[in-house]
C-alpha cells in the first residue's frame, strides 16, 4: 500500500490537499469537497487543530521554551486515523423500507467536536469497541485525552464521560455501557517536566 492511499479519505482527497484547500482560504470553491461530508469533517478538524495549535503556541511563549510537538503530533495522527468513515452504525426509522446509519467516522467527530466545549482537556484517541453495528449491542468508547497542568484529572475525565453519554445517547442509538478515558499527557509543563 502507498503513502498516498494510507493518506486518502474514503471518498480519494488526502489530508495534504484538504490542508492545501483550507489554506487558500477554500478559494475557488471545490464543490466535492464543499458537498462531502468526510472532506467537511477533516476541514472541520484542521480547523480546530489549528486553532488549538496557534492558541499553546501563544501560551508556550509565555511559559516554555518550546511547544510541546509530541503531543501535537499524536493529536493529528489521531485526527488522521478516525476521518475515514469505518462502519456503519444502524438508526433506527418506522418505515422497513428506510435505512439510515451514521458512520463510525461520524460518531468520532461528534464525541471530538462536543469535548472542544470543555476547558482544559483535549481527546486523542476515540475507539469504539463492540459490535456496534447490531441494534441494541454493548459498546464501550475508549479515550485517550490530554489535561492540563494544574487541572484537576477525576474532575475533567467525569466532565467528558458524562458528555460523551449525553452526545451519543441524544444522536445515535449506540448501547453504550462505558466510557472509559485514558490520561496519557499533561499539557502546559515544560519539555523537562517541571511545571512553570
Amino acid at each position: 500500500m502507498t503513502d498516498d492511499s494510507m493518506d486518502a479519505l474514503d471518498c480519494g482527497r488526502t489530508i495534504e490537499e484538504l490542508s492545501a484547500y483550507l489554506e487558500s482560504g477554500r478559494t475557488p470553491v471545490d464543490p466535492h469537497i464543499e458537498s462531502c461530508p468526510e472532506c467537511l469533517n477533516a476541514i472541520e478538524a484542521l480547523e480546530r487543530v489549528g486553532q488549538l495549535s496557534r492558541d499553546l503556541i501563544a501560551d508556550d511563549a509565555a511559559h516554555l521554551p518550546r511547544p510541546p510537538q509530541s503531543w501535537f503530533e499524536g493529536i493529528l495522527s489521531a485526527i488522521h486515523s478516525e476521518l475515514r468513515a469505518g462502519r456503519s452504525f444502524p438508526i433506527h426509522h418506522p418505515d422497513p423500507r428506510v435505512t439510515i446509519t451514521v458512520t463510525e467516522g461520524a460518531v468520532r467527530a461528534l464525541v471530538r467536536t462536543s469535548a472542544d466545549a470543555l476547558d482544559g482537556i483535549y481527546i486523542g484517541r476515540t475507539e469504539i469497541i463492540g459490535d456496534a453495528e447490531t441494534p441494541g449491542a454493548p459498546v464501550q468508547i475508549e479515550l485517550t485525552a490530554s489535561v492540563a497542568w494544574g487541572r484537576s484529572i477525576p474532575d475533567l475525565t467525569a466532565s467528558l464521560r458524562e458528555l460523551v453519554y449525553r452526545v451519543l445517547a441524544q444522536h445515535t442509538e449506540l448501547n453504550v455501557t462505558a466510557v472509559n478515558v485514558a490520561v496519557d499527557e499533561l499539557h502546559g509543563i515544560t519539555p523537562a517536566g517541571e511545571p512553570e
